[in-house]
């Protein structure tokens, strides 16, 4: 049986933000977040990158990955915390920077499980 994790698993393609536009999106590439069997992944849109510690909390009965970043925005450092569940074959959450903005995201899945490899490089596990 797969653990409640394994759903996480993988590349997600942000396809929304509350408070940016698509275009500022995929400013820098396609916007994503990514979830490693390792409890660590990261995220990019815009010019923000972050990477995440994350955990699997059970919330009303239901999974939801709850993660803590540290990265940059527009190459100043920057951190912060989100959570995210599985809604309708959709990922949506909500994503908070450290004393400042923080926004609803809905990603779709774009990947398999993946297993940690370089710094902001996934490996897939189909090798």
């Amino acid at each position: 049986m797969a653990t409640p994790a394994a759903q996480f698993l993988g590349t997600w393609r942000i396809v929304s933000m509350e408070l940016w536009d698509r275009d500022y999106l995929d400013l820098e590439g396609p916007a994503h977040i990514k979830f490693d069997k390792d409890r660590l992944g990261s995220f990019h849109f815009g010019a923000v990158r972050g990477w995440t510690d994350y955990r699997i909390a059970d919330v009303g009965g239901a999974p939801r990955v709850e993660f803590s970043w540290e990265g940059t925005n527009d190459s100043d450092p920057s951190s912060g915390r989100g959570w995210a569940a599985i809604a309708d074959d959709q990922l949506v959450g909500r994503l908070f920077f450290h004393n400042g903005d923080d926004s609803a995201f809905v990603a779709e899945r774009t990947g398999g499980p993946t297993r940690k490899g370089r710094p902001g490089r996934a490996v897939s596990d189909d090798r």
